[in-house]
């Protein structure tokens, strides 16, 4: 067989396997199309599937493979589903991203829905730490994996009106520190990216009063966080695990 083409070498994810949640838009679709610019075959899962068969286009446009999974993080059997399906296609799982998450707009928890908080805390946390533990297994036993949580300058402390996708987001961060120490041994590696602004339909819908990039605030392009997200996925990153990233761009309060 003739040897591949140097471009197709050069990859940094030639022949991974990532499974990107929160997909069809924002962040999540930027990750998405980084991981398979750079070779890795990609399922792209979320609530609506016509932004996900959107996101795969974009992903077999540049030459790599995608698998789409409608699914919903708050229901148990669908997390497993994403990891069932995610294995009989490709045989094998080597990057999580964790980057689903419900933005809800400002509500003081005196009139917060017990509803809405369970649905947010179901879907921003516990289907991240159900869905690494569907993936888990198969990645112990190659002794090899990486599992990326997408937290928040949010979880870094709190905020009026915020509480429940705050604390969502603080607990990924220790999610994050108590994966890596569990799991280091194995040879997987945790990490937590924490954005600031990100100039998305989710970011915009719920802060209305941004403008987005165009409208010359500080806001972050989605692409900007997938290429660190890019570098953890990668070996160069082997340095690195139980990391908590700031990633906020021209928001960063040091520039305040």
């Amino acid at each position: 067989m003739p040897a591949p083409p140097e471009a197709v070498r050069m990859k940094k994810l030639n022949e991974k396997v990532a499974i990107v949640t929160g997909a069809s838009r924002g962040i999540g679709a930027g990750i998405a199309l980084a991981f398979a610019r750079e070779g890795a075959r990609v399922t792209v899962t979320a609530r609506t599937t016509a932004d996900l068969e959107t996101v795969a286009r974009g992903i077999r446009e540049v030459g790599s493979q995608a698998l789409t999974v409608t699914a919903d993080l708050a229901l148990e059997s669908d997390i497993q589903r994403i990891a069932d399906e995610t294995q009989k296609r490709f045989g094998h799982i080597d990057i999580l991203v964790n980057n689903a998450g419900i933005i809800h707009p400002a509500i003081n928890l005196v009139d917060f829905d017990p509803g809405l908080w369970r649905q947010v805390l179901d879907v921003n946390l516990t289907g991240a730490a159900l869905l690494a533990k569907a993936v888990l297994p198969g990645m112990m036993e190659r002794r090899s994996g990486r599992i990326i949580n997408i937290s928040s300058v949010g979880g870094r402390k709190g905020g009026k009106g915020r509480s429940a996708y705050r604390v969502t987001k603080a607990g990924l961060i220790s999610l994050t520190e108590s994966l890596a120490a569990e799991l280091k041994p194995f040879g997987i590696d945790v990490n937590c990216i924490c954005p600031g602004g990100v100039d998305t339909p989710g970011y915009r819908g719920a802060f209305p009063e941004q403008l987005g990039r165009a409208g010359g605030t500080t806001l972050m392009a989605a692409d900007e966080i997938a290429q660190v997200a890019l570098f953890l996925a990668t070996d160069a990153s082997s340095a690195i695990t139980g990391a908590i990233i700031d990633a906020f761009g021209n928001s960063n309060p040091l520039f305040k």
